[in-house]
């Protein structure tokens, strides 16, 4: 009985040393959230995965052109505003929403969706709120890590920006007054 115990005893401490381990790696994808606090006290927060370049082409190769993209990776990307917005000239009411890109190789489209909770591939063009042209433009140098951003513009307003490998997709975004 001794034997089997010992045994048991063994087995156990090796199951949990190897779910310690696990359970301490860094995910691939670490969560991130860009969060935009307006001057009257509004906000709009974006939660996503940051997928990382590890030597792998992007754009055009890892996330083709002309396919609707998860930005990012894992869970679905959200957008949680509690005010209403104008987003690239478009009204976006208060709410939460999923948030997709069309990458292009020289234009982008932001797609802010309706369906929320879902896996980060499920997509469903008919609940598009709406689809905005975002400007493209080039970094000087790669970024590993993909980031999403805002450059606050004034008060009521900023930039949204999408940054990974040398890509800069950005659009507009504004408090609906």
């Amino acid at each position: 009985m001794p034997k089997s115990r010992s045994s048991l005893l063994v087995l156990l401490a090796i199951v949990a040393f190897v779910a310690i381990t696990v359970a301490q790696q860094k995910p691939l994808s670490p969560p991130g959230t860009a969060t935009l606090k307006f001057d009257d006290g509004h906000t709009v927060t974006i939660n996503y995965s940051r997928p990382s370049m590890r030597g792998r082409k992007i754009f055009g190769g890892l996330v083709p052109y002309d396919e609707v993209w998860r930005t990012g990776a894992n869970a679905a990307t959200t957008l949680k505003t509690d005010v209403d917005l104008v987003i690239g000239g478009e009204p976006v009411p208060k709410g939460e929403y999923t948030l997709y890109t069309l990458p292009g190789m020289t234009s982008w489209k932001l797609i802010i969706n309706k369906q929320t909770g879902q896996w980060g591939t499920e997509y469903s063009q008919g609940l598009d709120l709406e689809r905005v042209n975002m400007k493209v433009d080039q970094r000087s140098s790669g970024l590993e890590l993909f980031t999403i951003s805002f450059d606050k513009t004034s008060g009521d307003s900023a930039i949204l920006k999408l940054e990974w490998e040398n890509t800069i997709a950005s659009v507009p975004i504004k408090e609906k007054k």
